[in-house]
């Protein structure tokens, strides 16, 4: 008897539940369709933005690395003319990736000048990772050691010379390479005594601050 009443009260609760949810589905039927097609649709749509976005990154990165081949055998004006074009249709960080080579490509063809501002440029804009506008800064700085004052360098990298910022090193390498050839031995060897006094200093840098330092010795040290 107690099995017959389990199993009636099972069936009844199952009718109630289907009566339920017949309820539900008459209620709210057009908002539970809405919301499944929206889920397909987004779903498809965020299915073809990935696509969109790998297919133009791929096709960007193809005229990137065609664009550095063709400036590495030495045809520099069709490289030029490859970063310049995706400077403006390129996609993702291949545009700012363009005009940091297209810089480069024309400091290694001796238009210093006009490397330097391109640089200068990038190293202004906000729109750009830090990274990027650091390292665009630092390259500007070495050009202007042999074709600037110390003056010129100081406005490009000081910034980047104090304690904890991680291209301190480059730019007191700069700073300190741009003062020991105006003649300023004193703030030569102040720069390159910070680098040297740098224990994260990395070996390159910290190698040549010594020379530079011996330099500066052999010359009668600074005043």
């Amino acid at each position: 008897m107690a099995d017959d009443n389990s199993t009636f009260i099972r069936e009844v609760n199952e009718d109630l539940r289907s009566d339920y949810m017949k309820a539900l589905w008459k209620r709210f039927r057009f908002f539970i369709l809405a919301v499944a097609i929206g889920i397909v649709v987004a779903t498809a749509g965020l299915r073809g933005w990935q696509y969109w976005t790998e297919t133009t990154a791929a096709k960007s990165g193809d005229v990137f690395l065609a664009a550095l081949e063709k400036a590495r055998t030495g045809d520099t004006d069709a490289a030029l003319a490859e970063f310049k074009d995706l400077e403006t249709t390129g996609y993702g960080s291949y545009p700012v990736l363009a005009k940091m080579r297209a810089a480069t490509v024309l400091a290694d063809r001796g238009e210093a000048d006009a490397a330097i501002a391109a640089f200068s440029e990038i190293g202004k804009d906000t729109a750009q990772p830090v990274a990027i506008r650091d390292a665009a800064r630092l390259r500007a700085a070495y050009l202007l050691v042999d074709h600037g004052s110390y003056d010129d360098v100081s406005a490009q990298v000081e910034v980047l010379a104090v304690a904890g910022n991680p291209a301190r090193h480059s730019a007191r390498d700069a700073l300190g390479l741009a003062a020991f050839k105006a003649g300023d031995l004193k703030q030569a060897s102040d720069w390159f005594e910070a680098i040297a006094a740098d224990n994260q200093t990395p070996n390159g840098i910290r190698t040549r601050a010594g020379l530079m330092l011996d330099m500066i010795a052999a010359q009668g040290g600074a005043s």
